[in-house]
C-alpha cells in the first residue's frame, strides 16, 4: 500500500517540494534493523501510540473542562462540574473521559515495559547513552503531566494528593518556601493551583511529543539494540523496516487494543487503581481522606519518600532515585550488553523489576508497620541495585557471546 501511495503522481508533487520519497526510504522503508528483535521491542511504537491518543483525548476534553474551583448554584466547584458534565451532558463524553484516564495508565505501562526492556537487554550502553538519557526525560516529563492532571477532577483524592505533594517542596532549604508558592499560585492549593496545573498539564504533552521526536531520531542515529546485545552491520544481520517490523508492531498493536478497549468498556476504574473512588466526591478541604496516596504508576517514588522518617531526606532520596536513572550507562561497565549472557546482572535485574513492584505495591496501600519496613528493604536494594553495577563486572563470569546475531 505504502509502494503504490509513493508511486501516485499526488505524492510525486509533494515529493518535488519536501523530498518526502527520500525521506520515507531513510526512516521506514530502507531503514535497516536487527533482524532477531523480539516483541518486546513493539513497546516503543505502542508508546507512541498511547501519547497520540492522550493528546487527542486530551484536546477534546479541554473544550469543555473548566479549571476553576468557584462554588456553582449546586454547591460544586466548577471544576467538578464539569468533569461531570463531560460525563452525563456530553455527547461521548463518557468515553473520552475513560479513555483519557485509562490511557493515562496505559502509556505508563508501555513506558515502563520499554525501560525494563532497556534495561535487561543493556540498551542503554555505549553509543545509546544519550538516547537513553533522553528517555528518561521523557519519564520525568510524563510524571510531571501525569500529577499535573491528577489535580484536575478536584476530587477529594486529587485535592489532598496535590496537597500532599506539593508540601514536599516546602521541606528543601532556602528555596523550598519559594517553590512550593510559586507552584500553588498562593498558600494553599487552590483555584490558582488549579489554573496552573491545567495550563502545564496541557503543555506537557506537546512538550513530550517534541522530545520524544529527538528521541526516535536518535535512535536511527545508533540504531536499535537487539537481545544479543552485539554490533549489527547493515545489510548482513539486518532486514528492512517495512514491511517486515510494521506487520510485527501491527500485530502488537491489534493485542494492546483488545486489552485497553476491555478496560475502557468494562472496568475503567480497575479496582481503584486508574480512577479512586475517592474522586467521584468533591474536595473538601476541612475533610482529609482516610489514606492519601498518589495514582499507582507514581507509587514506587512515594514509598521512597515515606520510608524515611525526616521529610527532607525522603525528598532527596526521592528526587536521587530519579536522578541516578541518568547515569545508569556510566555505572554499568561490563562489556557484555545483554543479560542473557550476564548470569550476576540477570539476577539483579530479575530482582530490581520485583522490587519496582514491591516499592508500587507499598505505596498503594495504606501505610504500617510491616510495609513501612517492606518499603524501606525494598528501597536499599533500588539504591543498591545502581550502586553495585560499577563493580559486578570484577566478578562476574559472563557467558560465551555468538558470532553473530
Amino acid at each position: 500500500m505504502l509502494e503504490k501511495m509513493m508511486k501516485t503522481k499526488l505524492f510525486g508533487w509533494i515529493d518535488e517540494r519536501t523530498g518526502a520519497e527520500a525521506i520515507l526510504k531513510s526512516q521506514l522503508t530502507e531503514y535497516q534493523v536487527p533482524k532477531n528483535l523480539n516483541y518486546m521491542w513493539n513497546f516503543g511504537s505502542l508508546a507512541l501510540l498511547v501519547l497520540v491518543l492522550q493528546i487527542l483525548t486530551g484536546i477534546f476534553l479541554a473544550m469543555y473542562y473548566k479549571p476553576s474551583a468557584a462554588l456553582t448554584m449546586g454547591g460544586y466547584t466548577v471544576a467538578f462540574d464539569s468533569v461531570e458534565r463531560i460525563m452525563r451532558d456530553v455527547n461521548f463524553g463518557w468515553l473520552i473521559r475513560y479513555m483519557h484516564a485509562v490511557g493515562a495508565s496505559a502509556f505508563f505501562v508501555v513506558v515502563y515495559m520499554h525501560i525494563g526492556r532497556g534495561l535487561y537487554y543493556g540498551s542503554y550502553k555505549g553509543p545509546r547513552e544519550l538516547l537513553w538519557i533522553i528517555g528518561v526525560v521523557i519519564l520525568l516529563i510524563m510524571q510531571g503531566a501525569a500529577f499535573f492532571g491528577y489535580l484536575l477532577p478536584w476530587g477529594q483524592m486529587s485535592f489532598w494528593g496535590a496537597t500532599v505533594i506539593t508540601n514536599l517542596f516546602g521541606a528543601l532549604p532556602v528555596i523550598g518556601g519559594f517553590l512550593q508558592e510559586v507552584l500553588r499560585g498562593g498558600f494553599a492549593v487552590g483555584d490558582p493551583t488549579l489554573n496552573r496545573f491545567f495550563s502545564l498539564h496541557y503543555l506537557f504533552p506537546l512538550l513530550l511529543a517534541a522530545i520524544v521526536g529527538g528521541h526516535v531520531h536518535a535512535l536511527h542515529v545508533v540504531h536499535s539494540n537487539n537481545p544479543t546485545g552485539l554490533d549489527v552491520h547493515e545489510g548482513k544481520s539486518t532486514i528492512p523496516f517495512h514491511p517486515y517490523y510494521t506487520i510485527k508492531d501491527a500485530f502488537g498493536v491489534g493485542v494492546f487494543l483488545l486489552f485497553y478497549c476491555y478496560v475502557v468498556f468494562f472496568n475503567p476504574q480497575m479496582g481503584g487503581y486508574f480512577i479512586e473512588v475517592d474522586n467521584y466526591v468533591p474536595a473538601d478541604n476541612l475533610q482529609t481522606p482516610p489514606h492519601i496516596a498518589p495514582v499507582w504508576y507514581l507509587t514506587p517514588w512515594y514509598t521512597i519518600l515515606r520510608s524515611f522518617e525526616s521529610k527532607l531526606l525522603g525528598v532527596v532520596a526521592m528526587g536521587a532515585s530519579l536522578a541516578i536513572l541518568f547515569l545508569l550507562p556510566f555505572l554499568d561497565r561490563s562489556k557484555v550488553r545483554s543479560a542473557r549472557y550476564r548470569p550476576v546482572y540477570k539476577q539483579m535485574v530479575y530482582l530490581f523489576f520485583i522490587t519496582v513492584i514491591v516499592l508500587g505495591y507499598c505505596g498503594h496501600s495504606a501505610p504500617t508497620p510491616t510495609l513501612k519496613l517492606i518499603g524501606q528493604i525494598a528501597t536499599t536494594y533500588y539504591f543498591a541495585f545502581f550502586l553495585l553495577l560499577p563493580f559486578v563486572h570484577k566478578f562476574e563470569k559472563t557467558k560465551p557471546l555468538p558470532e553473530e546475531i
